[in-house]
């Protein structure tokens, strides 16, 4: 089941994100390059993420959840100038996966989009993230461009 996120949600979206971003972030990129920065480990900068993107539209969370359990969760965001609208976060617990639970969050995504006035929709992903370069496409979205991020110690 889809359904709207609830502010008692908050934790357990931040610990699916550390889960199913292992690997596939560019927070941990960085942390295998330099290091913890700060203190703050790879894990606890990308669940910042979840924080930012609920304060920024909370009525644009889903999640997914099976027998009372929270198992996955997708972030969106309408941007009404512009008319695209965007999906920042999207994950679902390795044990649920391959079950349509990321297909049915990414409809109700853009689903909320459409309602907002959208004309498209926006995703992101690292190449090394195979789910998602397999799964966006399947899911009708086409590849517009190839990004390369950069750090330098200041």
């Amino acid at each position: 089941m889809i359904r709207k996120y609830r502010p008692s949600d908050l934790e357990t979206l931040r610990q699916i994100t550390a889960i199913c971003f292992e690997g596939v972030s560019i927070d941990k990129n960085i942390e295998d390059k330099f290091g913890v920065i700060n203190e703050l480990d790879w894990k606890q900068r990308k669940m910042s993420h979840i924080n930012n993107d609920v304060e920024a539209n909370a009525d644009g969370v889903f999640v997914a959840e099976i027998a009372g359990e929270v198992v996955g969760y997708i972030t969106v965001y309408a941007n009404h100038e512009t008319k695209i609208g965007g999906i920042p976060n999207l994950s679902v617990l390795p044990d649920f996966q391959q079950k349509g639970l990321g297909t049915e969050l990414i409809e109700t995504a853009l689903a909320y989009l459409k309602e907002e006035g959208m004309l498209y929709a926006r995703i992101e992903t690292l190449e090394q993230n195979q789910i998602g370069t397999n799964f966006y496409p399947k899911m009708g979205f086409i590849e517009i461009a190839r990004q390369v991020h950069y750090i330098r110690p200041l």
